[in-house]
């Protein structure tokens, strides 16, 4: 199996679909990262906080996009095997 663009586009598209399903009530909540994990006003902001906001923004602005791009990917797949 050769390493192409393809191959990175579909890699790529697996990542972003692992973290649009991750469930904040039962999964990111028992290792700490859920919802109630806020910082106060003038705190400095962590790594931590900057990938719960990137996860959230993932599930959110991703959700329309990553439906077609799972559909041409699929498309693709199969009619190119």
């Amino acid at each position: 199996m050769a390493f192409t663009l393809y191959s990175l586009f579909e890699a790529a598209l697996l990542c972003i679909n692992a973290v649009a399903v991750l469930n904040e009530e039962r999964f990111l909540s028992k290792i700490g990262w859920g919802a109630d994990q806020n910082r106060g006003f003038g705190e400095e902001v962590g790594v931590k906080s900057q990938i719960i906001d990137l996860i959230r923004s993932v599930r959110t602005l991703m959700r329309i996009p990553l439906i077609f791009f799972n559909a041409l990917t699929i498309s693709l797949l199969l009619v190119l095997g």
